[in-house]
């Protein structure tokens, strides 16, 4: 699919504040849009009509960070934010250490059941 200028540089920002936070997460593909996974997918992205979004891949992230995410529409499992006005990239930092902490407070769980 090909982007505008406005919503490539838009979702540009985004992945660089992704990657700054992620340094250790692989770029894939996830859900069918551009992600960055480390073990399990920790952040997307994608340009709607009107808008662009950050996935945080976990409803409990939006919930968790609902404070900070005034002023954004949001739903369960994505925030949107107008074209040409990225998410800060603290915002992003503090989103995508939320889900590496959900995802690694996961795995010890996991660990305790064996």
């Amino acid at each position: 699919m090909s982007l505008s200028p406005d919503k490539r540089a838009t979702l540009e920002k985004v992945r660089r504040a992704i990657r700054a936070a992620a340094p250790a997460a692989e770029e894939g593909m996830s859900y069918g849009m551009p992600a960055f996974i480390q073990g399990k997918p920790i952040a997307g992205y994608a340009a709607g009509a009107n808008h662009c979004a950050y996935y945080p891949m976990s409803g409990e992230i939006t919930t968790a960070l609902a404070a900070e995410l005034e002023g954004y529409e949001t739903s369960k499992g994505a925030i949107r934010f107008p074209i040409g006005k990225p998410l800060p990239a603290a915002l992003i930092r503090k989103l995508v250490k939320a889900r590496l902490a959900e995802i690694a407070a996961a795995g010890k769980k996991g660990e305790k059941k064996r």
